[in-house]
């Protein structure tokens, strides 16, 4: 990983999104109908009074508040198996394994994924001149293709919003390949029922 004194580029759409040169980002997005939509107004109508009260920029201790209340509480939730969870089925799950590699050593580098029933972590490392964005766009969208025509049926797969963080440090970097690794585990899944892919050293 490069050094943390890269330039960082801040985007916006529903949460914040980070960008650096050479940076390695923890990555997570999850099927359109992962959570129950009761859930998703409470988390939004919460998430908007918590801005209204933490105005931008955000200090080192607002963000942890930030991931405690909200990041760490969705997660909760996706590990609970809300919705179909259609990558729990191992030729669904194939094509999204095929689409996260696809691209691996040439516009992206794979450092580490897991694909849940219902949502995936990945840690993506974009190469040249490939842009993060870009590239989850790609993935998602083939996969959506392919899943959709697998399962005889059309409209949206993937929840549009993703989730990145850059890693700030190896610290981060350890955490996270720990997290991927124990993710399934902790839900108790059988070995069936989820993808777990570490890069070769």
């Amino acid at each position: 990983m490069e050094s943390l004194n890269a330039e960082v580029e801040m985007r916006s759409r529903n949460l914040p999104h980070w960008t650096r040169d050479g940076a390695v980002y923890w990555v997570t997005f999850r099927l359109a109908d992962s959570l129950p939509q009761e859930k998703v107004a409470q988390l939004k109508a919460e998430r908007e009074e918590w801005a209204l009260q933490n105005p931008e920029p955000w200090t080192a201790e607002q963000q942890r508040d930030s991931a405690t209340r909200f990041t760490k509480r969705v997660q909760t939730w996706l590990d609970a198996g809300y919705g179909s969870c259609v990558l729990g089925r191992s030729i669904i799950r194939k094509h999204v394994c095929n689409c996260l590699l696809r691209f691996d050593g040439t516009r992206l580098r794979l450092h580490a994924a897991v694909i849940m029933p219902n949502h995936v972590h990945a840690l993506v490392e974009p190469l040249g001149e490939s842009e993060l964005s870009d590239l989850l766009k790609g993935i998602k969208g083939a996969s959506a293709r392919l899943v959709n025509q697998a399962l005889g049926r059309s409209g949206v797969f993937w929840m549009d919003e993703s989730y990145d963080r850059i890693v700030r440090n190896s610290k981060e970097y350890a955490y996270f390949l720990r997290y991927i690794r124990e993710n399934p585990v902790k839900v108790q899944l059988a070995e069936a029922e989820y993808w777990l892919y570490f890069m070769k050293s």
